[in-house]
């Protein structure tokens, strides 16, 4: 018997989750920036702007992911909309891990990116399930483990 407690949380057609986004980055680029980020709260994840390295091209490549913080490091989700596929900024980050990224209130951090492994990975996990209630039904639409994003610190901000 299927409950509402062990039925698949319902995800929009791949179409709908990929014109929002295109809805939201365009936003964010005609309004330079002052829409579509949002700082992280105790309630809300929030919305940066990550700029990496392409791994093949070398040019500057920009995307907006949710984050919260952790300390000084802030933390995201390699995870293209719950998509099977490895999106092309985690590529990117484990080719280049040294980048920028832009917060709420025009701040910009420079920041080194990694994955994060064991015991600090279940617990960043745990943190993500209180924004998602839905969040280990999500991931278990991927082939593969999920992996989180610790960007540390590494410079000045800008």
């Amino acid at each position: 018997m299927t409950t509402e407690a062990t039925k698949p949380a319902r995800m929009p057609p791949r179409w709908i989750v990929r014109t929002a986004w295109a809805v939201h980055r365009n936003l964010y680029r005609l309004t330079g920036g002052r829409f579509g980020l949002r700082r992280a709260t105790d309630d809300r994840w929030g919305m940066m702007r990550l700029i990496t390295i392409g791994r093949r091209s070398g040019q500057e490549r920009g995307v907006i992911l949710g984050y919260f913080d952790d300390g000084p490091n802030l933390v995201t989700m390699a995870m293209n909309g719950w998509g099977e596929a490895e999106p092309a900024w985690w590529l990117n980050l484990q080719a280049h891990p040294d980048v920028k990224v832009h917060l709420p209130g025009n701040t910009w951090r420079q920041v080194t990116g990694r994955a994060a492994e064991g015991d600090e990975r279940s617990r960043l996990w745990e943190r993500w399930g209180h924004y998602d209630k839905n969040l280990d039904q999500f991931a278990a639409r991927r082939p593969g483990e999920t992996a989180v994003v610790v960007l540390e610190p590494s410079g000045g901000d800008e």
